[in-house]
């Protein structure tokens, strides 16, 4: 049976590469875009070969009409990945309330309605998966990104207590936190600063796209198949 993935955030260095991936893997996709319908074109064209279909979604995620947009376009699902996110730097204090509201509406007010929409269909199949890409922020927190840190330890709790509750449903609710990854979210950072980000790391560099898309693929095989409210960290040894 065909088995149909949800991608949100498909666009970005992260969701692309999970996209190729699970493609590759034979999962037919719904594409969630924001505005980068670039991004989506390039998905289509990498896995022409895997003869897998592809429903590109574009919808904004911030608004109740982003959300009812997207779930319009899901028929069968037996999977979710929620990977769109956006970035703030800055001061607590200097953080404006419209700021506060996308911020949590992207990262967890969206997601959350979806899974709650979502689930009968999920509930129809004998396993499904839910994954968020969560962050290491959302383990630690991080000073001027206390809005980030916050959302991301939100995806977090919403993973372990919804695990919880519908593991006897045949769901996994799992989360990958990683550190820093090598995409458009640091590209503000000078080479200075990236320098100076990798000396942090035991590993001594950054994460590359497709090392996250990896650990998505594993959570959502069947050699996860027992993983369930578990959150993995993929970030070089930074933060264990």
């Amino acid at each position: 049976m065909k088995k149909y993935v949800l991608i949100t955030g498909a666009s970005g260095g992260i969701g692309k590469q999970t996209a190729i991936l699970l493609a590759k893997k034979g999962w037919n996709l719904y594409l969630h875009y924001h505005q980068n319908k670039k991004g989506i074109e390039e998905i289509i064209a990498a896995v022409e070969s895997y003869q897998v279909e592809i429903i590109p979604i574009q919808a904004d995620l911030s608004s109740p009409q982003g959300v009812e947009k997207v779930l319009n376009n899901i028929f069968h699902i037996d999977a979710i990945c929620f990977i769109s996110g956006i970035a703030h730097y800055g001061l607590f204090m200097d953080t404006s309330e419209t700021i506060m509201r996308d911020m949590w509406n992207i990262h967890v007010h969206a997601p959350m309605l979806l899974t709650n929409r979502l689930l009968p269909k999920l509930m129809r199949n004998t396993a499904s998966q839910i994954i968020f890409v969560s962050s290491i922020w959302g383990q630690t927190g991080a000073s001027c990104e206390v809005i980030y840190s916050t959302v991301k330890g939100a995806q977090i709790s919403f993973v372990k207590a919804l695990s919880k509750e519908v593991a006897r449903s045949g769901i996994r609710v799992n989360a990958v936190a990683p550190g820093a990854v090598h995409t458009n979210m640091l590209a503000n950072f000078s080479d200075y600063e990236l320098r100076e980000l990798e000396s942090e790391i035991p590993l001594g560099r950054l994460a590359e796209p497709k090392e996250i898309a990896g650990a998505i693929a594993f959570l959502l095989s069947e050699e996860a198949s027992y993983v369930t409210g578990h959150v993995l960290a993929v970030n070089g040894g930074w933060y264990t």
